[in-house]
């Protein structure tokens, strides 16, 4: 016999930052969201036409994460999630966000996406929810092989080499699949 599953609803989604109160004031300012609540390390924004929001919590040993991933050192904080926001204007969209002080990625994956990163150093993307005239994306096919190969040339951090490392060794990139 199963438990009734309870009735869940998301309220918000929430970032880690040094400064609650700072970062969601950029977000704040971004997206033109009401604050609901402002305690001590703790804010929370809500949109205008209601729905999920953003929340906000102080953690004094907030570490920015890296992205893209490739682009990371071993041991650095990788993204567990990002934000999307849908825009109709991919240009003004990036020129208001800079202004608020979100900083352009320099890699950006897709000709119709833009990767910023807030304050703090969250990715977040802008995107355009129709097909963009230009270029095609940047990941094609032959991108996404090129950097397999480009991978799996790499020298990999083996199961036995995370357990008990030789101190002596240099340090090395972990395989994913290898360290479970």
């Amino acid at each position: 016999m199963s438990t009734p599953r309870p009735s869940l609803t998301l309220s918000s989604t929430v970032l880690d930052a040094p400064d609650a109160a700072e970062l969601a004031d950029f977000y704040r300012r971004l997206l033109g969201w009401e604050t609901v609540q402002d305690e001590p390390d703790w804010v929370k924004l809500l949109p205008p036409g209601g729905g999920s929001g953003l929340g906000f919590q102080t953690e004094k040993a907030y570490v920015p994460p890296a992205w893209p991933a490739p682009s990371a050192a071993p041991g650095d904080q990788l993204m567990m999630l990002h934000l999307d926001f849908e825009v109709t204007d991919l240009e003004t969209a990036v020129a208001h966000a800079v202004a608020e002080g979100a900083t352009p990625a320099d890699f950006q994956p897709q000709h119709d996406v833009r990767v910023l990163f807030d304050p703090v150093g969250h990715p977040f993307c802008l995107f355009v929810n129709e097909e963009a005239p230009g270029e095609p994306p940047a990941i094609s096919p032959e991108w996404v092989a090129e950097q397999t190969r480009e991978i799996a040339e790499q020298d990999r951090l083996t199961v036995q080499d995370a357990v008990a490392p030789d101190p002596a060794a240099p340090a090395r990139q972990a395989e994913p699949d290898t360290l479970t």
